[in-house]
């Protein structure tokens, strides 16, 4: 279950100043109340977030360094020392190295440029730095995207003979390399601390050459982007004037990426050309990533890209197999802490990384996979937005060999020995640190839009461009049943109109049984305006349906039809116990862990017998989150798949207990029925034939049995009654839901005793 949060909530005083800038400003309440949110709080503040362009770019020299940095090169350039640029193998540090490469040259310096493979490491290596003097023998390094961490292998760079500058945007080391040294976390003028490596080389560059550098905006807005730095201050500017270059005229390279021309936005750059960049380093390839942002030939464009895009297809294949061992994984060992830490002996070190924020996400918990390398793990770190595994990391550096990242992602070395101790330290350190409320999921809401959709939507369009730190707006509206359907036959996703405006659902067909319910429910979506063939139009994008399980009245005619659906299944191993002792084991679980617990109930009226269970989100069907925190499930349907839980309790004994739980602990409470509603069903074969010739005349439908019921209200006979009869009916070949109308079969000779609903429903009535 995911919570929701207010983007925000004004004091009359602030409410006053965003009416006034919203007039101001010509602007919607809501827009307005966004920007000030977002630490737009001026008139002049609004004008310019709104207004991102290079006439905002902040002088280069405000950063420490800086001038130190430029009249090192300029001697360089005077002298005509030979100058090496190290760079990153990421798309940050590819993008890095496309701009100063392009701005020495001209400054007037022909730079010999260096990324090294992903197997060589992250950052400087001794190794590496000896390839760089066995074939170039420089007399100046600059590094870019990397370095920070680097001190010692500075002094070694030193000992050859040669000068270093560090340019660099990660976390500062205890111990920072002895050169000169442009970061803007080092503090000073500058009044931004979040570029990315490609950032700060675009400033470098800045520095050296002046505008003549704003042309080289679009790699940087790249990787700014693709570097997941926040997308505020000069940083939204670099990328809105990136975007610009490369709608209007994207380089060779870009649009090879690319393959389409306009329309492109940041997140085009984050999920189309940045992973293909970044695939290349993931692939031992990164000189490939290198030479496409580098050449000058137009002629190895095409089949560089080409080989990029195949890196990219391969990435995603071995990134899924990863995947997919990892969950095994975690379904057969538990992820009951706060952090989730595996070890594969055959991973790709390349690869672990995306798996392990792929799994974050899912679990919302920080993660690191790693990989063996004899006697080492070499890993990736990924977290979740509230919770800094950096300093995660430097609290318990004694069980590490060697660390080095940023708030939300780090790699990782550490001796194999020490993985135990590790995940436990971490485990308890986060745990220490952070309320249990830092792991809910949470998504940040404006609440529902009053203003007239389409103006809304068309200012949000000037929020652009949006990624980290600059999100996307997104907004509740409240509603009872939805008449979703999917968009084609066999499409997985949704269509729907709610409060008088069209929505999207894409993968939502999930979703689409409790869509349907009564159940109450928030959509949280987003505006989408998109213009055909001039002509506008507005949709809502749902981006998560969050439900009260607790609410809905018809909804348990739905819960009835998926018990009948169950049954057949039958009890599996359970230990059976009486009330009390249930909820003193959920008391004692619930408040000894906040993961691993499902307690399951097939009639909500005994969720009032456990007080425990206060507080818990309340699903229905099947748990709305894959992240295993204890959670409470009314009506699971057929099948659901609950054996990634630890404990599976099962608050009332169901008829039969059809869910899958796998090596879960399973426990049920033998002295509640949970099936009270089959008891008192008619099961005479008078009674079934009478339903048979009552509905084979009718044009009645629905997506399920439940609506057919529903459906035939008016023919007097009970819900229950109906559903039952029409299961039996449908098992026996009687009848059929097609396309959502009901097709009676006459003719067809059969007993009841071949339908498995009549046989189990008959056993639990004579019994």
């Amino acid at each position: 279950m995911k919570k929701l949060v207010r983007e925000y909530d004004f004091s009359p005083e602030q409410l006053n100043q965003v009416r006034g800038l919203a007039r101001a400003l010509s602007l919607t309440e809501t827009t307005a109340s966004l920007l000030f949110a977002r630490g737009m709080d001026t008139a002049e503040k609004m004008y310019a977030f709104l207004s991102p362009s290079k006439e905002h770019f902040l002088s280069p020299f405000l950063l420490k360094g800086m001038r130190e940095a430029t009249e090192l090169l300029t001697r360089a350039r005077d002298e005509e020392w030979r100058v090496a640029i190290y760079g990153d193998y990421d798309a940050d540090g590819i993008g890095a190295c496309a701009i100063l490469s392009r701005a020495l040259r001209m400054f007037g310096i022909e730079p010999y440029v260096f990324v090294p493979e992903r197997a060589q490491g992250y950052g400087m290596s001794v190794s590496s730095l000896d390839a760089i003097f066995d074939e170039f023998l420089p007399d100046l390094i600059v590094t870019v995207d990397c370095g920070i961490s680097n001190a010692d292998e500075v002094e070694y760079i030193k000992e050859q003979g040669a000068y270093v500058i560090v340019t660099d945007h990660h976390e500062l080391p205890e111990r920072l390399p002895d050169c000169i040294v442009v970061n803007p976390k080092l503090g000073g003028d500058y009044p931004y601390d979040n570029l990315c490596g490609a950032g700060v080389a675009f400033k470098l560059a800045c520095a050296l050459i002046g505008e003549r550098a704003y042309p080289l905006a679009d790699f940087a807005a790249l990787s700014t982007v693709a570097d997941s730095v926040p997308l505020l201050g000069e940083n939204r500017d670099i990328v809105a004037e990136g975007l610009r270059l490369i709608e209007q005229s994207p380089r060779p390279a870009f649009a090879a990426l690319l393959g389409r021309a306009g329309g492109v936005s940041a997140q085009t750059l984050a999920f189309t050309v940045a992973p293909r960049l970044n695939a290349a380093g993931r692939m031992g390839d990164a000189n490939a990533a290198l030479r496409l942002f580098t050449t000058e030939r137009e002629e190895e464009i095409a089949p560089l890209a080409e080989k990029l895009n195949l890196y990219n297809a391969e990435r995603q294949r071995y990134c899924d197999e990863v995947y997919a061992q990892a969950s095994e994984r975690i379904r057969r060992e538990g992820a009951f802490g706060n952090v989730v830490m595996l070890a594969g002996d055959t991973w790709n070190a390349g690869f672990v990384g995306i798996v392990a924020a792929r799994i974050a996400e899912e679990f919302s918990r920080p993660a690191l996979l790693f990989v063996r390398r004899g006697d080492m793990l070499r890993g990736s770190a990924r977290s979740v937005e509230n919770v800094n595994i950096f300093e995660a990391l430097k609290n318990c550096s004694e069980y590490i060999e060697e660390f080095g990242g940023h708030s939300q992602a780090a790699g990782v070395n550490i001796k194999a020995e020490n993985f135990g101790r590790l995940k436990e330290a971490l485990d308890k350190y986060l745990g220490e640190k952070y309320p249990s409320e830092a792991f809910v999921p949470a998504l940040t809401v404006c609440g529902g839009a009053r203003e007239d959709p389409a103006r809304l939507a068309a200012e949000l369009e000037r929020l652009e461009p949006y990624g980290m730190g600059n999100r996307r707006p997104l907004f509740t509206l409240e509603a009872g049943a939805i008449e979703a359907a999917p968009i084609k036959t066999a499409s997985p996703h949704l269509s729907f109109t709610a409060d008088g405006m069209d929505f999207m659902y894409f993968n939502g067909i999930k979703d689409r049984k409790i869509l349907r319910s009564d159940v109450k429910k928030t959509l949280v979506y987003e505006y989408n305006l998109s213009v055909f063939r001039g002509k506008e139009s507005l949709k809502g994008f749902v981006r998560a349906v969050i439900t009260d399980g607790t609410s809905g009245k018809e909804v348990e005619l739905d819960a009835f039809g998926e018990q009948l659906l169950s049954l057949g299944g039958g009890r599996g191993k359970a230990e059976y116990l009486g009330t009390a002792e249930t909820e003193a084991f959920l008391e004692k679980a619930i408040s000894s862990c906040a993961y691993g617990l499902v307690a399951v109930c097939s009639d909500r009226k005994n969720l009032l017998r456990y007080p425990a269970l206060k507080g818990l989100p309340v699903d229905v069907f099947r748990p709305s989150a894959s992240n295993l925190f204890n959670t409470v499930l009314f009506a699971p349907e057929a099948g659901c798949d609950l054996s990634a839980y630890r404990d599976v309790v099962f608050l009332d004994e169901p008829a039969a207990f059809g869910a899958v739980t796998g090596n879960a602990r399973v426990l049920c409470n033998r002295e509640l029925c949970g099936y009270g509603g089959m008891l008192h069903l008619d099961v005479s074969r008078g009674a079934l034939l009478e339903i048979y010739a009552a509905v084979r005349n009718l044009p009645l439908g629905g997506e399920n049995f439940a609506d057919v019921a529903r459906a035939a209200r008016g023919l007097g006979y009970d819900d229950g009654e109906l559903v039952f009869a029409l299961s039996v009916f449908d098992e026996l070949g009687l009848v059929s839901l097609e396309n959502g109308r009901l097709r009676v079969f006459r003719g067809i000779r059969t007993e009841l005793a071949a339908s498995r609903i009549y046989s189990e429903v008959s056993k639990l009535t004579e019994d």
